[in-house]
């Protein structure tokens, strides 16, 4: 399986690279993992709903030319948005979306996360599936080690090997 995370801004923090760098190796025998990062805009204080939807469209622009033009059961390519209000799934029901997604002949899933702001409505409208972690928001940052760890803790489920329960 092919597992891209594609995402908006880079981290600049060594303590996020190192957790991702972690979990990209305990990845690499399990899957082929490629973390994808589009450049995010500056967005001002207080902006307005138009600056903020013109932010998300120019960001939205960038992530597209990762995403196939077909994607979905029927394809290889399959589009995970990360989104407050999709879907909660515990780790075990991942874990069997994930390999239920690899019995329907999927090779490769993208996994979507945004910035700041959030995913423009073009994105989400792609996707083949929403998933949220939280009602709650979390740095963007953060949210690709939580995505890592949880795609890693899904892999041992599916593969019978013990986790941290």
């Amino acid at each position: 399986m092919k597992i891209d995370i594609l995402c908006v801004g880079k981290i600049k923090e060594k303590f996020y690279r190192d957790a991702i760098d972690e979990y990209s190796k305990r990845l690499s025998r399990y899957c082929t993992l490629n973390v994808i990062e589009v450049a995010d805009e500056k967005t001002p204080d207080n902006a307005s709903d138009n600056v903020t939807m013109q932010i998300l469209a120019r960001e939205a622009d960038r992530i597209s030319k990762y995403i196939p033009d077909s994607t979905g059961i029927g394809t290889d390519t399959y589009v995970i948005t990360l989104e407050i209000k999709g879907k909660r799934l515990t780790s075990e029901e991942l874990a069997s979306h994930i390999e239920n997604l690899g019995i329907d002949g999927i090779s490769h899933i993208i996994f979507i996360i945004g910035g700041s702001l959030g995913l423009h409505n073009s994105i989400t409208s792609k996707a083949d599936y929403h998933l949220s972690f939280s009602n709650m928001t979390f740095p963007h940052q953060l949210m690709r080690v939580i995505l890592l760890e949880q795609i890693y803790r899904s892999y041992r489920i599916i593969n019978n090997e013990p986790y941290h329960k």
